[in-house]
């Protein structure tokens, strides 16, 4: 098997490797992440040759962005590759290898606005109740979906739940989000009593500290596993097949927000730490206020 020699240099690297490690460790970086950023600074090690990160400068940062947008990429990658690179510079500085942030001024190309994905009321009622059936994948299915949507809990939070996080009296989800903050979310009726007759299913195989989403070995679901289930009822509803887990994240969002919920209550429900994040879903409502308005107002 032949292997890549940047990428054998970056695993090599004890100060990439250091980084790394930090990421996983103190920000609980997904594996996904993980790859992602192992991949960026490859290619940030290849653009730069023998340079030593110490003696980069700013110039040869640019040129390396330069690069990247030369070879097609969209806006988002090029923009996730200087994330990579002021990220892992900033680390440097951190812990001394550094005395100045080479990265610190380094742009990155401005990203279109793009609205998220969502589901209508109507379309989410239908996909949340399509699992019908009563065999325990059934109900885990049919408790996945309401769950989805009645929390708004991102798929990697999902599948990390345990048995024990789920309190169906007090009607909350006790949820381990990004950066390892750990939150109460409420979930409504629906979900709570999908989860309880999916646990009913389960029986003994529901321990306190075992995963409370299982596959058919008793195991935790992996993030792929859940987009396979809710490609399935999609396909089965002929809904869209663009839709992903996180759109049901969306729906959750925006339709509280139609409903006249507030903005720092939602940015709450959804564990975001800016509310500019948050504010996104504000631009859905309005786009749907106008589309409204110009398809029935006779002088639209």
């Amino acid at each position: 098997m032949r292997t890549n020699p940047v990428s054998e240099s970056i695993s090599s690297d004890r100060t990439v490797e250091k980084f790394l490690n930090y990421l996983r460790v103190e920000r609980n970086a997904s594996p996904h992440t993980l790859r992602n950023y192992t991949k960026d600074l490859s290619l940030l090690r290849q653009a730069l040759g023998d340079l030593p990160w110490e003696k980069t400068k700013l110039v040869n940062l640019r040129q390396f962005v330069a690069q990247q947008r030369s070879q097609g990429l969209s806006k988002a990658s090029v923009a996730r590759r200087v994330a990579t690179v002021r990220s892992f510079f900033r680390f440097l500085c951190r812990e001394g290898y550094l005395a100045e942030n080479p990265a610190l001024v380094l742009t990155r190309p401005k990203l279109d606005r793009r609205l998220p994905s969502f589901l209508s009321v109507e379309e989410a009622t239908r996909l949340v109740e399509a699992p019908t059936g009563s065999g325990a994948a059934s109900l885990r299915d049919r408790a996945i979906l309401e769950t989805l949507y009645s929390t708004g809990l991102r798929v990697s939070e999902l599948v990390s739940l345990r048995v024990r996080d789920m309190d169906l009296i007090g009607g909350t989800l006790r949820v381990l989000g990004k950066g390892r903050k750990e939150r109460l979310v409420p979930i409504g009726s629906y979900g709570i009593e999908a989860i309880r007759r999916y646990l009913k299913a389960l029986g003994p195989k529901a321990e306190p500290d075992g995963p409370l989403f299982q596959n058919r070995l008793s195991g935790r679901l992996t993030d792929r596993s859940v987009r396979r289930i809710l490609h399935r009822y999609l396909n089965q509803l002929s809904l869209s097949q663009r839709i992903s887990p996180h759109s049901l994240r969306h729906s959750f969002a925006t339709h509280l927000l139609d409903r006249g919920a507030d903005l720092r209550s939602v940015q709450e429900l959804l564990g975001h730490s800016s509310l500019a994040t948050t504010q996104v879903y504000t631009h859905v409502t309005t786009e749907r206020l106008k589309r409204a308005y110009q398809s029935v107002h006779p002088r639209a």
